[in-house]
């Protein structure tokens, strides 16, 4: 997360330089509209900054899924609402031909199946 803040910030930080040089070849403009401008720029650095993190971070997480054939006991648990126990039972259940065999060998609920279904796979 800190990573996500640090190129937004250091985009802000660029975009704002750059902004300010091109304003101060202009040397007609008065100082209010100068600050004005830069803090027009700023606004919009800013909120591009976060658009550009935020896409960023979805980039990052797509395709992201857990081979529920191979996941750790961890990387069980990080699934939406999956408890120890139902870890424990998916690592005790394995091997999986399809990720939904965890809801026909009723390891899993259908509506937890549901709610992490786009997060897993049963890769051999």
């Amino acid at each position: 997360m800190h990573f996500y803040r640090l190129i937004a910030l250091c985009c802000l930080t660029l975009a704002c330089f750059a902004f300010t040089a091109c304003i101060s070849c202009n040397s007609k403009q008065n100082p209010d509209e100068l600050r004005e401008k830069t803090a027009d720029a700023t606004a919009n650095a800013k909120r591009d900054a976060k658009a550009i993190a935020q896409g960023i971070r979805e980039g990052l997480g797509r395709d992201k899924t857990v081979n529920i054939n191979s996941a750790s006991h961890d990387q069980l648990l990080a699934l939406s609402g999956i408890t120890d126990e139902r870890a424990r039972r998916i690592e005790e259940g394995r091997p999986y031909d399809d990720a939904h065999d965890l809801v026909t060998r009723k390891i899993i609920s259908e509506s937890e199946y549901q709610r992490i279904k786009d997060q897993i796979v049963a890769k051999k």
